[in-house]
């Protein structure tokens, strides 16, 4: 469906689109001048919390953490509504409310949107950010020797379908609301300072999803250390009483073949590792020489940073042991 339009919108016709869909990345990047580029991108989704402010932040954050892992700074957001008839107008204002503070946390202004009747209720944001045309985070930078490394727990997906199931202990859903409603903001500022090779946000495709799209437009394989990928409390107990999704399953199809995962990963992490994340972590790879910098730099600022794994020269592969 899209390559014709490939054909119509790539860098031959238009030069100053650094990033389009010719090569798909986390957001749109078009380039004004030698110092600024515009970072464009839009998401939106159905309620995966119960509480409506709740549900607006965690969109917002969702939808401008792409402008994050292009490493470039939210400026101006749309909202993007769809709403049944009979939502009381309460509810509604509680949504747009958590958007707009989210954003505006972010340092960026909500300037408007556009509001669509619906039976399911949908919000999210098309969000306009800048970074310098020079400094943009692109999926496609691994190197051999680089290091791996997460700013976020995994387990939302199983962790919220635990929830829906009525199999999870309290405490498991606040820790994983607080972890979706942070933003990936000074993250990005701090992985632009030891200049990373790589990077992208950890989303719908799951960890090894998203991993995987860095690994094949790369050409090199990673290794995963599957003990050193941080998880949510109650992850992994969620995924043991027999919490998946659908999206879970959609991704080791995808990712297939491409991922060998070794026999000691128990199948409950295995899972993990492959479910879609809602307003997950940043995935970013850092120069061995660099690696240990960029550790002190998020411990002081009290950033969270896991090193899960590495890259190595060879034929695109995830090896997880």
């Amino acid at each position: 469906m899209l390559s014709p339009l490939n054909g119509l919108f790539n860098r031959e016709a238009h030069p100053n689109l650094l990033i389009g869909m010719g090569i798909a990345d986390d957001a749109a990047v078009y380039r004004i001048d030698d110092e600024t580029a515009v970072v464009a991108t839009l998401d939106f989704f159905a309620p995966v919390v119960d509480d409506p402010y709740t549900y607006g932040a965690i969109a917002a954050a969702n939808a401008m953490s792409d402008v994050y892992a292009m490493g470039g700074e939210v400026v101006l957001a749309l909202n993007i509504v769809a709403f049944p008839q009979d939502l009381p107008v309460e509810v509604q204002t509680e949504i747009l409310r958590g958007g707009a503070e989210k954003v505006a946390e972010a340092g960026g202004v909500i300037a408007g949107g556009h509001t669509v009747w619906d039976e399911e209720p949908k919000y999210g944001l098309s969000v306009l950010g800048r970074v310098h045309p020079g400094r943009i985070f692109r999926k496609d930078g691994l190197r051999p020797g680089d290091v791996l490394f997460l700013t976020k727990p995994l387990g939302t997906g199983t962790i919220l379908s635990a929830a829906r199931g009525g199999k999870v202990e309290p405490g498991w859903v606040e820790g994983a609301i607080d972890w979706m409603t942070r933003l990936n903001r000074h993250a990005a500022h701090l992985a632009a300072r030891v200049g990373v090779h790589a990077a992208t946000d950890v989303t719908g495709f799951g960890l090894l999803g998203h991993l995987w799209e860095m690994t094949e437009r790369s050409g090199v394989c990673v290794a995963i250390e599957s003990a050193a990928v941080p998880l949510l409390d109650g992850a992994l107990e969620s995924s043991r009483r027999g919490a998946h999704t659908g999206g879970e399953g959609r991704n080791r199809d995808w990712v297939g073949a491409h991922a060998e995962i070794a026999a000691g990963v128990g199948a409950e992490l295995a899972a993990l590792l492959f479910d879609p994340q809602t307003s997950g972590g940043l995935l970013l790879a850092v120069a061995p020489d660099r690696s240990a910098e960029a550790e002190a730099l998020f411990a002081a600022d009290g950033e969270p940073l896991w090193r899960i794994g590495s890259v190595s020269a060879g034929p695109p592969l995830i090896q997880v042991v």
